[in-house]
């Protein structure tokens, strides 16, 4: 499951990725001009209105992807010595604590 997720998020990145390249800046949408050549299946308007619909819907499966992979993966050892990132921190050992049976005394100069 998680091999099936991580292979459709990097395509939902390519795709998206392609999505934001054929914008214009202005807005104009494909980086075509206004004539009427091959380009001219849609409007302006409709092409620009198009390609930002596709990198909204993209963004949202780019970003759902993103976090189920994070939560299968939750469990998953990482980092330094092994430890899980998102687990609670581990409690403290008594060795770190000092006992009660000996007392603390300040010293004396």
């Amino acid at each position: 499951m998680s091999t099936l997720l991580t292979i459709l998020t990097i395509l939902v990145s390519l795709a998206l990725i392609a999505v934001i390249l054929l914008q214009r800046s202005e807005g104009g949408g494909l980086g075509i001009g206004g004539g009427q050549g091959a380009g001219s299946f849609m409007t302006g308007r409709g092409t620009a209105t198009f390609l930002t619909r596709a990198t909204s819907i993209l963004a949202a499966l780019f970003m759902l992807f993103c976090l189920l992979l994070a939560v299968l993966n939750k469990g998953a050892s990482g980092g330094q010595n092994g430890h899980d990132l998102l687990a609670a921190p581990p409690a403290p050992s008594q060795a770190t604590q000092p006992s009660a049976s000996t007392p603390v005394t300040p010293a004396t100069h």
